[in-house]
C-alpha cells in the first residue's frame, strides 16, 4: 500500500473527535436509520451463541415458521416516519427489497449470512439518503448459498407466498418450509410485509419450480379474504432469483408479476440446474 493510500485509509478510519474525521453531526447527516445490527468490521458469529438463535422478523409476525436456523438480524429504528406505500429499501448483497416497520419506525429482517464479505445497505424512499455497512463473517460453519429466491411485493397489506418445487417433488411452502434435500425458506413472512426467501447450499441437479400464491390480506385485526382490503388496485411482485451468492461466479434474474386477486397462484420461473 503506498503512503497516500495509507494516509487516506487511516484518515477514514479515525474516531469523532480526532483531527481530519467528521464531526460527528456530519456522520449522521443522511443516515435512514439507526443501526443496532449487524455489526460492520471483522465478525465471528461462531464465538458467541448466535448460531443458536432462531430469529423473527419485526414487527413480529403471529407465526415464523422459518427453517434455516443460522439466521441474523438486520434490525434498528428508521429515522423518519414511513410510508406504507413509499417504503424505503433494504439491499442485502446487492438484494433489494422494501422495508417496513412498526410505528415506531422499528424493524427487524432476518437474514441468512454465508462466510466471507457480506453488504447491507439501506436507501430512504426518495432516494436522496443512503446507509451502508460492510462485514466481514469468519466463521467458516456458515456455507454460501448456491440458490437462493427473494419473493417481495409493494402491498403491506397483501399476504402473498412464495411456493418452491424441488426435482425430486417436495415442495416448499408456509406450512412444510423445509426440503429433504435440506434447503428451505429462511423467513416466511406472515406479517404482510414480507420478504420471503428461500436458500439451498447444495441444490439437486434437476428443474425447479418457483410459484407465487396471494393467499390474503392482512391488517390490524388478523387475516382476511377481501379482494378489496389490501392498497394496490394491481400488487407487484418480484422474484429474485441469485446463484451462486457472493462469489465471484453470482449470477441473477428478476422476474415481475401482476397479481390482482387473492387465491393467485402463479408459475413465475422454471429452471434448470
Amino acid at each position: 500500500m503506498s503512503r497516500r493510500w495509507l494516509v487516506l485509509f487511516l484518515a477514514a478510519a479515525l474516531p469523532c473527535g480526532v483531527a481530519g474525521a467528521a464531526p460527528a453531526r456530519q456522520q449522521s447527516a443522511g443516515q435512514v436509520a439507526d443501526l443496532d445490527g449487524p455489526r460492520a468490521g471483522w465478525v465471528n458469529s461462531g464465538v458467541g451463541d448466535e448460531l443458536e438463535r432462531h430469529v423473527a422478523a419485526y414487527p413480529k409476525p403471529p407465526v415464523d415458521r422459518g427453517r434455516q436456523k443460522y439466521r441474523t438480524l438486520i434490525e434498528g429504528r428508521l429515522r423518519q416516519h414511513m410510508d406504507e406505500r413509499e417504503p424505503p429499501t433494504l439491499v442485502v448483497n446487492g438484494n433489494a427489497m422494501p422495508l417496513y416497520a412498526d410505528g415506531e419506525g422499528r424493524f427487524a429482517r432476518p437474514y441468512a449470512f454465508g462466510a466471507g464479505s457480506n453488504s447491507v445497505e439501506l436507501i430512504s424512499a426518495n432516494g436522496r439518503e443512503r446507509q451502508r455497512l460492510q462485514f466481514y463473517e469468519a466463521q467458516s460453519g456458515k456455507t454460501q448459498a448456491r440458490l437462493r429466491a427473494i419473493l417481495t411485493w409493494d402491498d403491506a397489506r397483501a399476504e402473498v407466498d412464495l411456493h418452491v418445487v424441488s426435482p425430486d417433488g417436495g415442495h416448499a411452502f408456509w406450512a412444510e418450509p423445509q426440503l429433504a434435500e435440506g434447503g428451505g425458506l429462511d423467513v416466511d413472512s406472515v406479517d404482510g410485509a414480507g420478504p420471503e426467501i428461500f436458500s439451498s447450499a447444495a441444490p439437486m441437479h434437476g428443474n425447479w419450480l418457483f410459484y407465487v400464491n396471494y393467499w390474503g390480506n392482512f391488517d390490524s385485526t388478523g387475516y382476511n379474504f377481501d379482494d378489496a382490503a389490501h392498497q394496490r388496485e394491481l400488487i407487484t411482485a418480484q422474484l429474485s432469483l441469485i446463484f451462486n451468492e457472493n462469489t465471484v461466479d453470482e449470477r441473477r434474474e428478476t422476474f415481475m408479476v401482476p397479481l390482482r386477486k387473492v387465491g393467485e397462484l402463479t408459475l413465475i420461473r422454471s429452471i434448470s440446474l
